[in-house]
């Protein structure tokens, strides 16, 4: 007898009982004590009038203390055994299902809190599989080019030559690039990327990474510029966010044509300090900015995986500089006005 609703019966028949017995008490005791007398013209209630209407207020107090327990018991359990019924269902793999959030404050409250909970496992649910779809795509393109050129090589169809053995060793290194852009991302998203902080100075780290993409600038005849005041230092783990700032400036140097400009700005405030990548580049639709930060997205679906990256590396961005308890921001005032990606990290 573990139900809500029985328990609240038993629990509202014994309040009404104590009310109809405190009730009862008010006559019996002045009797017993003798304090009461007889009304003009009537006589002394006697043990028999006394006894039949304690027997009267225990049957009321049952009757009406079991009647409303039931009916206020089932108005307050229904509710939770619909969600104890919605729950059985998402874990039998049905994410669609929703309860009322009607009720009292405290049940809406707890609907609410159940329909959020299934909408994120259903948003999960839908991100893994979108993963696994992904990432099954990624893969499949350079281990069949590696699998044909092998197997034509050992049906002695083709010969392996220098350029063939090139390209077989950039698919083989897009996969290594993939598999470690995965473990990396999932490490992060899991927070289970060690982070070796220590003070930081970010200006020179940015001049650091500039000076390194330089060549590649100077080949698509990109100009890299930096605006990067004295800033204070800031702990966070240097090679992560030289891991940051590479990928945003690959990013940059891969969607801006030649002659454009990149732009690598720092800036703080009391609180936080700001880490901004500008191009003059093919910019971002409203529609695309949301969507980014996203695993394996690309804005320009017409790239091919050697040009267009494995598309981790903006998820990986997102993912660092959460875990340094900040984040990542996008904008662009629109197609072909480039594209400005921010990182805001705490100063403490």
């Amino acid at each position: 007898m573990n139900r809500l609703w029985v328990r609240l019966s038993l629990l509202i028949g014994g309040v009404l009982f104590g009310v109809f017995f405190m009730q009862f008490l008010a006559i019996v005791v002045p009797h017993m004590a003798g304090w009461d007398t007889p009304a003009p013209g009537g006589d002394i209630a006697d043990d028999a009038e006394i006894a039949r209407r304690l027997v009267d207020f225990l049957a009321l107090s049952l009757l009406v203390g079991l009647g409303a327990g039931v009916l206020i018991g089932r108005w307050v359990s229904a509710p939770i055994s619909a969600m104890a019924r919605a729950a059985r269902r998402v874990s039998e793999g049905d994410l669609a299902v929703r309860v009322s959030e009607r009720g009292s404050q405290e049940i809406a409250e707890l609907g609410a809190a159940f329909n959020k909970m299934v909408a994120d496992l259903q948003g999960a649910e839908a991100l893994r599989n979108n993963l696994m779809a992904d990432v099954s795509h990624e893969l499949r393109t350079p281990l069949t080019v590696l699998a044909g050129n092998l197997r034509a090589a050992l049906d002695r169809v083709a010969t392996l030559d220098e350029a063939a053995i090139a390209n077989l060793y950039s698919q083989t290194r897009h996969l290594i690039q993939l598999v470690n852009d995965l473990r990396e991302l999932a490490l992060a998203e899991s927070h289970q990327l060690p982070l070796a902080l220590q003070p930081t100075d970010l200006g020179a780290l940015v001049a650091e990474t500039l000076q390194v993409l330089e060549p590649l600038a100077d080949e698509k005849e990109i100009r890299l510029v930096a605006a990067a005041p004295p800033l204070p230092v800031v702990q966070v783990d240097p090679t992560r966010l030289r891991q940051v700032l590479f990928n945003l400036l690959s990013n940059a140097l891969r969607h801006t044509p030649p002659g454009g400009e990149i732009e690598v700005a720092l800036a703080a405030s009391a609180a936080e300090v700001r880490l901004a990548v500008r191009d003059s580049g093919e910019g971002l639709a409203p529609e695309q900015v949301a969507s980014v930060f996203d695993r394996f997205y690309r804005a320009d679906k017409s790239r091919s995986r050697e040009t267009g990256g494995t598309g981790l590396g903006l998820a990986i961005v997102k993912a660092l500089a959460e875990a340094h308890a900040g984040r990542a921001e996008a904008a662009s005032p629109g197609k072909d006005q480039g594209s400005t990606f921010t990182v805001i990290l705490p100063l403490r």
